[in-house]
């Protein structure tokens, strides 16, 4: 297992300041660190404009509408133990976003604030299908607390978005957000492309090996999280041999449902494309030059990957669908 750099959090808070600064939001809440233990002060800072208007904090579970909980707070800092002591009461912890409010309106990037719990393990079963252990009564150790944020894939053959799913992998992404916020992604080869199936389905691009001969990776191995996330277009998941806990820092993104289908709970899906349906599919129709292995002739690239600004919570793009008018591989 990795040690995730322990500067990141202040790094990601600096640049969604830098870029809420700069447009419309102009507010921001930032953790004053990435970790905090359970049962203590949780603090963090509300940058926001004088004058702004009412200034409140709202707790939101993962797909949910109407906040769970929601407190009037002021600019500057503030202690999220204080306002929402359920954050340390409660008897079911499970991964939440913190969302500025400003005069009414969602602004600046949520907060992700993911439980730190002893995960399932994963374990292969006669059948070759996954089976889970539950870690029952783990300790509830505290929080892993950071501004949420996209991963954009510059690639030669366009841009891709991807909104990150903390709440299906949470340790997935983060290890994935690092390893992005590191450049280990920069000038790494699509060295897999699989664009259609003995059954004519569209199958997967895959990405994420320095060396690019698709058996290399970051110099560690992560477990397999459990998650519940569909395999459909445009879903990032892990590669991973036929061992499951040893996922790293191969990647591949889903090209059909039809095709992909298969891989929902063998695989870790944690990610959606929200951007970049076209970049998907012109890399899916580039020419192989061993069509049995996936290798491309001219493997199109990943130029550079970065963090960028999430939108507030519940807004912003949604999946990317196929292009029913997509390149016909060649």
């Amino acid at each position: 297992m990795n040690q995730f750099s322990s500067g990141r959090a202040a790094s990601i808070g600096a640049a969604i300041l830098s870029a809420s600064i700069m447009g419309d939001a102009m507010a921001q809440l930032v953790p004053d660190r990435l970790y905090y233990g359970a049962g203590r002060s949780i603090p963090m800072t509300i940058e926001a404009p004088s004058g702004a208007g009412a200034v409140e904090i709202a707790l939101f579970a993962p797909g949910a509408t109407e906040p769970s909980e929601r407190a009037s707070a002021e600019a500057g800092r503030v202690d999220l133990a204080g306002l929402f002591p359920v954050l340390w009461t409660t008897q079911k912890p499970a991964l939440l976003y913190a969302q500025l409010i400003v005069d009414g309106e969602k602004v600046g990037s949520p907060v992700v604030l993911q439980p730190l719990l002893p995960p399932a393990q994963a374990m292969t079963s006669q059948t070759r299908r996954i089976e889970w252990v539950e870690r029952r009564d783990g300790p509830y150790s505290g929080l892993r607390a950071y501004v949420d944020q996209h991963v954009l894939l510059e690639t030669s053959l366009g841009e891709i978005e991807i909104r990150m799913r903390p709440d299906q992998a949470p340790n997935t992404v983060y290890n994935f957000m690092d390893l992005v916020d590191g450049g280990f992604y920069t000038d790494v080869i699509f060295h897999r492309i699989v664009p259609s199936l003995p059954n004519g389905h569209s199958f997967v691009i895959q990405v994420g090996d320095p060396g690019g001969r698709g058996d290399g990776g970051p110099g560690y191995l992560i477990d397999l999280e459990r998650s519940t996330l569909p395999h459909d277009f445009g879903v990032v998941s892990m590669a991973r041999t036929a061992d499951p806990n040893t996922n790293g820092s191969q990647i591949f993104i889903c090209l059909s449902r039809q095709g992909t289908a298969p891989l929902d709970g063998d695989y870790c899906a944690f990610g959606q494309t929200v951007r970049g349906a076209e970049a998907i599919q012109a890399i899916s129709a580039v020419p192989l030059a061993d069509p049995g292995s996936g290798r491309p002739v001219e493997p199109p690239v990943i130029k550079s990957a970065r963090l960028i600004p999430a939108p507030p919570f519940g807004e912003g793009p949604g999946p990317v669908q196929a292009n029913a008018a997509a390149p016909a591989p060649r």
